[in-house]
């Protein structure tokens, strides 16, 4: 039987920019003991043939689309399977989401009435992701393209604007379309950015996005702690050698310890200064 102290292997993350980092999600492994295997295959990282030493890979955002032609997005879509045939813990961000959307089949693009989600838009969980765990009522987005659910699929969480917000696939894959990984010092580039770029239909200006960040932000804080503990746990390759039921859709996510989630909220209010 697994013991209750994981091995902590290390996560393998992937971004898409030079100067991308993993924000807080990279924060929240590593002050677990979770070491970060970068990599970034649009500038010429392989990825592996297994994951049998990793604890599970995190697929981040990115200005790009999956139908865009680059080779780099094809192989990256195409390397999912290795995490899903392995049955280990795979989670994807945003683009992230779309790539393993895309992989399962489904469709990805943009909105029917050229919409695009650059703000803080309300969230709502189905009865299957409110049996995982508490969810925030609104989320951090910066995107302009959705995905379809793919077939067997399961929905956890819908918005008004894209429908389809979050989904879990097998025993330990999940997508959320929404950001949970953004700094503060994030939020001003991307918005920076965003505002350089001028107005799109739907969009929220650069001083809404700080307002719903102090509104909304410690729903997301408290959500990231107790997802990342969910989504470690789901490891298949674990659970195919323990005994005891599978943690996929329990009835309630057991109550994070609360030394856990003070130490998160903590760390995330010290950190906010940082550019990490």
């Amino acid at each position: 039987m697994i013991s209750a102290e994981r091995v902590r292997h290390p996560v393998l993350v992937i971004l898409h920019q030079e100067h991308s980092t993993p924000g807080r999600v990279g924060r929240w492994l590593k002050t677990r003991g979770y070491a970060l295997d970068v990599r970034r295959p649009r500038f010429g990282d392989p990825l592996p043939e297994t994951l049998d030493g990793h604890g599970g890979v995190i697929v981040f955002g990115g200005p790009m689309s999956v139908n865009d032609p680059e080779e780099f997005i094809r192989r990256e879509i195409d390397w999912l399977a290795v995490p899903l045939a392995e049955k280990a813990p795979l989670l994807g961000l945003c683009l992230g989401a779309q790539m393993l959307a895309h992989h399962l089949g489904a469709s990805v693009g943009p909105h029917e009435a050229g919409q695009v989600e650059m703000g803080f838009y309300p969230l709502r969980p189905t009865e299957a992701g409110r049996g995982l765990l508490d969810w925030p009522d609104y989320v951090h987005h910066f995107h302009r393209e959705g995905f379809a659910l793919p077939t067997e699929a399961t929905l956890l969480a819908e918005g008004d604007t894209f429908v389809n917000q979050a989904f879990a696939y097998g025993p330990a894959a999940f997508g959320l379309q929404f950001h949970i990984e953004l700094t503060m010092a994030m939020v001003r580039r991307w918005t920076t950015r965003m505002m350089q770029r001028g107005p799109r239909p739907g969009w929220q200006p650069q001083p809404l996005h700080f307002e719903g960040r102090s509104l909304h932000d410690r729903k997301t804080i408290l959500f990231l702690d107790r997802f990342l503990e969910l989504w470690l746990a789901q490891d298949g390759r674990e659970r195919e050698t323990a005994a005891g039921p599978s943690l996929q859709f329990a009835n309630g996510l057991a109550e994070c310890d609360a030394r856990s989630v003070n130490e998160t909220l903590k760390t995330s209010i010290n950190c906010e200064s940082k550019t990490t």
